[in-house]
């Protein structure tokens, strides 16, 4: 043991960061960038080393926060930057101590300040969360500037305000202070947990450090509240009507550990970056890759390609196609260049009723019908791939009252959890009289995997070229399943058998069907390790490709729904996403949009041209080049940049969204401002970029920066 009372300082290896730990208290006082000298956090106000929530029967909220933990035994100091704290006992009150144990580590490892906590529960009280490190006084970079957070979200990224203005985005009647929980459901999904707090031009990275699939969110507070709360403002000064101003961050893990156990939890790290959002997600990329690489799809749709997704029926019993009638969808998809059908409520009972029911509906013509149209269609070069849904059971069916409850996931009160569902066609229904309510079922639980596998058989059983299992990326509202008698740990994550579930079911598949194709909806960028690709919806003018630039060589595939849909197809080119064309809300056919359609085939045909920057090349989302408007000076979006893959030169994809009016850029891309060339998706072949590239309203242009591959 060492003793250390006095400011324990550690310095990574190159200068770049530098942190402050008071030996007294055990707290993190400092952090500090040495390339630029920002201090995020600069001193010991409302510092702790911890804080934990410890449920009393009488008092809920029992924490340790307000609460001085007394001075840590130094268990080692070690020469290479990491410092290891012990604390014996802890308290929530003057008189309430517990026999609970905190080893707290902080490690300057791989550029960044490193994280770790281990607790010993030897009291008879459950540790339920764990807030380490405790981030109480977060500074912005520059005060004159806007600071934000940015974190992942259904495909794309979601920001909050932090400064000058605060958003609080919960309920303020739960909380004292405006507090922003970032989304539950993106956060502490596996994969995607880290946020960025953004200043201008440089931020700092908080995300998990290693590829454990347990709880942990972070929750921004604004202490003691808004000074003006008509506009969410941030007071101005240190201090507010004689009480402190702070911004505080809390990376909070939901372990749930029970007396006489012994946890250590998911290390955090916090790493400084230069640059915008890129950089800050470069590191998490750069850590997800020493965990887990990418999947590799069948041949066939490793090619450029297109889909189109189709409802044969709903829970209203519309039942608009027949199984007869796959073949003649096949057959417009053949004829315009589309590789794949999407199948959706083939199943009994139509999408999203009777969960998680496989059976070919008999009033579509039943499973021979069904075998024998999906052979019909592979005959005309169509893959087929089925709809599938495992995450609920259908609250209204007797299979589920009499047999399958007992499999859902159960909150802390032994209840199940209930998801609103989905309103379909009948106004009865849109008004949300009669929608079926779904039940988020224990991943944890053998007995429910069995459920999976004979209904995954059927699945198979139909010959269909693959799956796209819906809804693979949430539980909700679920998090945590308190049910021991499913076999896993009280307040087992529902998120941690996301991947090895659809490991389980190729193995399932791989002897029989090595190629069978694995699509999941909106996949976590831990899922897409194992599924071929990942659909998603991302009609927004303001659309950030986050999971393009986490997996630049993954599959993901995107909706088009309008009639002249081109600025859908140019976002599809934008960010190498499959199309999937849905007219009428994926419930007609292709000749319903002949438009989109067109366009669609001329942006194929330009790909493929150039697929060895557009498809197989490096996706770099902005990073690389530059493209400016040429009349006003001002930087213009969106563009993408891609690498080839077989060399250093770049393609850059220019859109112009506007209905209006043309633009005309500059590009200069990999730092040279060189004459290149460029091509519209509907222009007649090549031009010369030295004027300036001229994208026509809701057209996109390639440029390269090098003289063009065919004629001019």
């Amino acid at each position: 043991m060492i003793d250390v009372t006095g400011p324990i300082e550690l310095i990574s290896p190159d200068g770049r960061t530098v942190c402050g730990i008071d030996g007294a208290t055990g707290s993190l006082v400092s952090l500090r960038s040495g390339e630029d000298g920002w201090a995020v956090l600069a001193g010991a106000r409302a510092a702790r080393p911890f804080d934990l929530l410890i449920p009393r029967p009488e008092r809920r909220l029992n924490r340790t926060r307000d609460v001085a933990q007394g001075s840590p035994v130094v268990v080692d100091q070690l020469s290479g930057g990491a410092v290891e704290l012990r604390w014996d006992r802890v308290a929530t009150g003057p008189e309430a101590t517990h026999d609970v144990s905190v080893v707290a580590r902080y490690a300057l490892e791989g550029g960044g300040l490193v994280c770790t906590v281990k607790i010993d529960n030897r009291s008879d009280l459950v540790v339920e969360n764990v807030v380490f490190p405790c981030l109480p006084d977060l500074q912005p970079p520059d005060r004159a500037d806007s600071f934000g957070s940015f974190t992942y979200s259904y495909g794309t990224a979601k920001r909050h305000r932090l400064w000058p203005h605060f958003d609080n985005v919960v309920g303020y009647f739960g909380v004292d202070r405006p507090t922003i929980v970032q989304d539950a459901h993106a956060l502490t999904v596996p994969g995607s947990t880290f946020v960025l707090l953004e200043g201008a031009g440089r931020g700092l990275y908080v995300g998990i450090d290693e590829p454990r699939p347990e709880l942990l969110s972070f929750v921004f507070e604004l202490e003691p509240g808004y000074g003006e709360s008509i506009d969410s403002r941030v007071p101005d000064g240190p201090t507010v009507g004689g009480k402190d101003v702070r911004l505080e961050l809390s990376p909070v893990h939901i372990p749930y550990v029970m007396p006489g156990e012994s946890r250590s939890l998911p290390g955090v790290r916090l790493q400084f970056y230069v640059g915008d959002w890129h950089d800050g997600a470069a590191i998490y990329r750069a850590r997800r890759r020493t965990w887990m690489g990418p999947s590799t799809p069948p041949s066939w749709a490793s090619e450029p390609h297109a889909w189109q997704q189709v409802q044969m029926n709903s829970p209203e019993g519309e039942r608009r196609y027949h199984f007869s009638d796959l073949p003649d969808i096949a057959r417009e998809c053949a004829d315009a260049g589309v590789r794949a059908v999407q199948l959706v409520g083939w199943n009994d009972g139509g999408q999203d009723q009777n969960n998680p029911c496989h059976d070919p509906d008999p009033l579509l013509g039943g499973p021979e019908e069904l075998r024998e149209a999906i052979a019909q269609s592979q005959a005309l070069g169509v893959k087929i791939v089925l709809f599938t849904k495992f995450v609920w059971a259908d609250r209204a069916t007797e299979r589920f009252r009499q047999d399958l409850v007992r499999l859902a996931v159960k909150d802390p009160y032994g209840d199940y959890y209930v998801y609103p569902g989905y309103r379909y066609q009948t106004v009865t229904q849109l008004l949300d009289i009669n929608t079926k309510r779904l039940v988020p079922m224990c991943f944890g639980s053998a007995e429910w995997i069995d459920v999976c596998r004979e209904e995954f058989q059927k699945v198979l059983a139909t010959g269909a070229d693959g799956m796209l299992y819906d809804e693979c990326f949430h539980h909700m509202p679920a998090l945590a399943c308190f049910d021991p008698q499913h076999g896993h740990r009280y307040g087992a994550p529902v998120y941690a058998h996301d991947v090895d579930f659809v490991r389980w079911l190729r193995r399932q598949s791989g002897p029989v069907r090595p190629d069978f194709f694995y699509g999941g909806e909106a996949c976590t960028d831990w899922q897409l390790s194992e599924y071929h690709l990942s659909y998603h919806r991302s009609e927004a003018l303001d659309h950030v490709p986050l999971m393009r630039f986490l997996r630049p060589d993954a599959l993901i595939m995107t909706a088009v729904t309008g009639f002249d849909d081109r600025n859908m197809i140019n976002q599809c080119l934008l960010y190498r996403y499959v199309v999937s064309y849905e007219p009428y809300n994926f419930k007609g056919r292709l000749t319903d949009v002949p438009l989109t359609v067109a366009y669609g085939r001329q942006m194929a045909s330009l790909r493929e041209e150039l697929r060895d920057w557009l498809w197989d090349g490096e996706f770099q989302d902005t990073v690389g080049a530059t493209v400016t408007d040429r009349a006003s000076g001002r930087p213009h979006a969106p563009y993408s940049v891609f690498k080839s893959a077989r060399g250093s030169s770049l393609a850059v994809v220019v859109a112009n969204y506007s209905v209006e009016a043309d633009v005309v850029v500059d590009v200069v891309a990999g730092g040279e401002a060189r004459d290149g060339s460029y091509r519209l998706v509907d222009g007649p072949g090549w031009r010369g970029a030295g004027d300036g590239v001229r994208v026509p309203p809701r057209s996109a242009a390639v440029v390269l920066n090098r003289p063009a591959p065919g004629p001019i």
